[in-house]
């Protein structure tokens, strides 16, 4: 194979390729991108293969117009297929505000199909197809050119591989009947609220635990403003602040220069500069919020024994996922089972549709005592209660 003759540079080629590909039934897709140091990613090259040929798309070649890919993308009729799309679902946003559709996700479909949780494409490549994938140039610079002839056969590689994988799962998809069973992960990948980086949301994705409505008010507000400050300079969210920060900042709410310079986690002298200006704005901000307008606090209620019931689940959640082969992850996540034990009737995606048949029953079944664990020749089994 000669890989330079996959090599699309001009958008008259783009344009012819997309409308050969657009007469088969699915796409295979895959995007090599930068962004260490920047907030949105740099698409640097994108591959695709349709049953019958794969190119190699150089999104930097000069005065080259991506609208015919971004086109096919969105072409209702092709089925665009990925492994963990999450990312190039998010350089198709930022570039043309839309989300590929219709889309298959091999690692949502491997989960699904017992393969574990996340499992990566070449460990997943390996497994059906017995190909070891070559990844030394994963993490090359893709936007140095010319391209090399190793990172061109890796990423024609990559998208030819994945036909293989598609073809594998889909048909174990339908011989297993879980085909619907992708619906709530394809439901969240395809939702442009996964992909919209609001300022006012950005405090949703933080871990930083606050115990106070004032503490809530000031994160909200210091993380709009790094999300802001990031976004205009296209620089990552930890160039302007780090995480640890925002969580700081929230809780000790400074409100003049010399108490923002007694944080520890923020270099010396940073108080004075415009951005300690712009934090200590946000803080006021955040303090003079009614409280009324703010989103509750969840506080968990913790059940009687709740520590001992989620153990307990995690053991029931385990054999469940072995005996069945689905991904634990996929089935019901820590959180999951934390609000199953303090509630029978919580609102989690555990205690819903296929899952609910799978393991929800049995979940609320042995938190009331009628159905027991126990080992069995090594192996952990449920027995109901008489």
């Amino acid at each position: 194979m000669n890989a330079t003759a996959n090599l699309i540079t001009t958008t008259e080629e783009l344009a012819a390729v997309c409308e050969r590909i657009a007469r088969h039934p699915f796409v295979t897709v895959d995007t090599e991108f930068l962004r260490e140091t920047t907030y949105y990613p740099l698409l640097c090259v994108a591959q695709m293969a349709s049953p019958d040929e794969a190119v190699v798309i150089d999104a930097l070649a000069p005065g080259i117009d991506l609208k015919p890919f971004f086109d096919l993308m969105a072409n209702e009729k092709i089925l665009k297929v990925f492994h963990a799309a999450r990312q190039d679902i998010e350089i198709c946003w930022h570039r043309a505000e839309q989300i590929p559709h219709p889309l298959f996700d091999t690692q949502v479909a491997a989960m699904v199909l017992g393969y574990g949780d996340s499992i990566s494409y070449d460990q997943l490549v390996q497994r059906i197809t017995g190909d070891a994938i070559d990844k030394s140039n994963r993490f090359t610079d893709w936007s140095r050119r010319p391209l090399a002839p190793a990172q061109m056969s890796y990423a024609i590689s990559d998208v030819t591989h994945l036909r293989d994988v598609y073809l594998n799962l889909v048909a174990d998809l339908g011989r297993r009947g879980r085909t619907d069973w992708m619906g709530d992960e394809m439901e969240i990948l395809t939702s442009p609220d996964t992909y919209r980086a609001e300022p006012e949301r950005a405090w949703m994705r933080l871990k930083t635990r606050v115990r106070k409505l004032k503490e809530l008010a000031v994160l909200i507000e210091v993380a709009a403003w790094r999300e802001r400050e990031a976004q205009t300079r296209d620089v990552p969210r930890s160039r302007v602040l780090k995480d640890e920060t925002v969580g700081d900042i929230a809780v000790q709410a400074p409100t003049t220069a010399e108490r923002l310079a007694g944080l520890r986690s923020l270099p010396k002298g940073f108080e004075r500069s415009k951005w300690g200006e712009g934090i200590l704005s946000a803080v006021q901000r955040g303090l003079a919020r009614d409280p009324k307008d703010l989103p509750r606090l969840e506080r968990n209620k913790p059940a009687p024994n709740g520590s001992a019931t989620v153990e307990l689940l995690k053991v029931l959640l385990r054999m469940t996922s072995e005996r069945h082969g689905v991904a634990a992850k996929v089935i019901a996540t820590v959180d999951d089972l934390d609000r199953i034990a303090g509630d029978d009737n919580a609102d989690v995606a555990a205690l819903k549709g296929w899952r609910r048949e799978l393991f929800g029953e049995k979940a609320l079944d042995l938190k009331h005592g009628k159905l027991f664990l126990s080992i069995q020749r090594g192996r952990v089994v449920t027995t109901e209660a008489q």
